[in-house]
């Protein structure tokens, strides 16, 4: 780019010389750095999509091993039961039968999207259980990051 370098007089006859950049080379520099923006942010912001998807769909997995250690200790929790049971003894389960916690904390429940992960019983695509999240938009169904994640699907 091209400097303007402007020579200036001043008061005794002192040459002061300024340099900086012409309004011309300042728009080129912002198109160019707002072209840049445009071409690069979706694609980092569609990377980070992908990246909720995949820890959701491992934290899944995570999940539902706890839930079968459960299930080893205690039997099939009944239908409508909530992942509640992997943190406290439900009444229904006999003294000395629940062995958990099984999982760490209660944040190891909820999807990158902060929704608690859904546990359904019986399992529509597992045979005994699914831990379920509906993705980013948090609705059954969806495409890309709206899809839904089931443990054992792909």
């Amino acid at each position: 780019m091209m400097c303007v370098k402007q020579i200036k007089r001043v008061g005794s006859g002192v040459k002061v010389a300024r340099r900086g950049f012409t309004i011309m080379e300042v728009i080129v520099v912002v198109v160019i750095l707002g072209v840049l923006a445009a071409v690069v942010a979706p694609r980092l912001i569609s990377r980070v999509g992908e990246s909720k998807a995949a820890v959701a769909r491992t934290n899944a997995e995570a999940v539902a091993g706890a839930m079968k250690q459960y299930m080893l200790d205690c039997g099939t929790p009944e239908s409508g039961a909530s992942l509640e049971v992997l943190m406290e003894k439900p009444s229904n389960v006999e003294e000395g039968k629940w062995k958990g916690p099984y999982l760490d904390n209660r944040d190891a429940l909820k999807d990158p999207w902060g929704r608690e992960y859904i546990l359904v019983i019986p399992g529509e695509h597992n045979v005994d259980f699914d831990i379920v999240s509906y993705g980013a938009d948090g609705n059954p169904g969806g495409e890309g990051e709206a899809a839904d994640i089931t443990h054992g699907k792909r």
